[in-house]
């Protein structure tokens, strides 16, 4: 046993005692040391492995340069939010450029990969210490590759979202003929999600534009399931409650027998045989007096 001074006596053998923290604080100043070398070494096998192939050379170092001080940072600080945000930054800039999500996990893989043989390289020579070391910086390292991979699977689901709402926002547009008269022509297959998603943009826009008549046109629908039969009745329904009549254009004998064999009494439900058809009707129900050009030619 060893007495200095005031101090207990600690045995020869008794390692040091070196806290989690204090090694983090020792790792976190290894790798600014070793900063230019590590991003380099990392965006090296980032091209190497073929990641981020939609990227540059020049874009891809410095993408690394920000993960990398982002990176060490939350393992300086043990706070994530800054890291999120750049993840969050970073995943909209990419996502359009076509980069993948087995891409983000695999250049985050790769870095945690170089700093671990920069610490086998450091403490090759103290296995007790490079593994207190490894202890301390492997849950960080963890929490580091699921905090950057959850927020690019977040960003890709919004973007996929937001495409999917855009592209059903162009394949069911709502247009306005003219002062309180409404057309929806709907074309292609009408499955439940787009079936609910139609009459929410109806609704949104009889309130909207304060319509009294629309028309639906269903002419480039080929067929119909109860389901989404019945969609369409209620979604008559509604837009009679906001005080607007509904006019459905373009019935195909299947769609007619589908509305039938689910109960719907046709005599409820204000029918035109095609979409020229319909517009007259409801230019009619809102006053407007219809004139063909026959008559037009015949005034003058």
């Amino acid at each position: 046993m060893k007495r200095n001074g005031n101090q207990p006596y600690v045995s020869a053998s008794t390692p040091n005692a070196t806290t989690p923290d204090q090694l983090l604080r020792e790792l976190v100043a290894h790798l600014r040391q070793h900063r230019t070398d590590l991003r380099e070494e990392w965006a090296r096998r980032i091209t190497e492995a073929q990641l981020l192939t939609a990227m540059s050379k020049e874009e891809i170092f410095a993408e690394a340069t920000s993960v990398y001080d982002n990176y060490v940072e939350a393992l300086e600080t043990g706070t994530f939010e800054a890291l999120q945000a750049y993840a969050r930054n970073l995943s909209e800039r990419i996502i359009p450029r076509g980069v993948e999500t087995n891409e983000v996990v695999g250049i985050v893989l790769l870095l945690r990969d170089v700093l671990a043989r920069s610490l086998f390289a450091k403490y090759q020579g103290d296995f007790d210490k490079l593994n207190r070391i490894l202890d301390a910086y492997e849950p960080a390292a963890n929490r580091i590759a699921i905090t950057v991979a959850v927020g690019f699977v977040q960003e890709r689901e919004r973007t996929i979202r937001e495409q999917q709402e855009a592209i059903r926002e162009l394949s069911t547009p709502v247009l306005q003929v003219r002062e309180r008269l409404l057309i929806l022509p709907i074309i292609g297959l009408i499955d439940p999600q787009r079936a609910r998603q139609l009459t929410e943009q109806l609704l949104r826009a009889i309130r909207t534009n304060r319509a009294k008549v629309v028309v639906i046109d269903i002419t480039g629908v080929a067929a119909m399931d109860t389901h989404v039969a019945n969609h369409l009745v209620l979604t008559v329904e509604a837009s009679r409650l906001l005080g607007a009549t509904v006019i459905v254009t373009g019935l195909s004998p299947e769609i007619s027998q589908t509305l039938v064999n689910i109960g719907v009494d046709l005599s409820k439900m204000t029918t035109v045989g095609d979409l020229q058809g319909g517009i007259e009707e409801a230019e009619r129900l809102l006053g407007y007096k219809v004139v063909s050009s026959h008559d037009l030619v015949q005034q003058t």
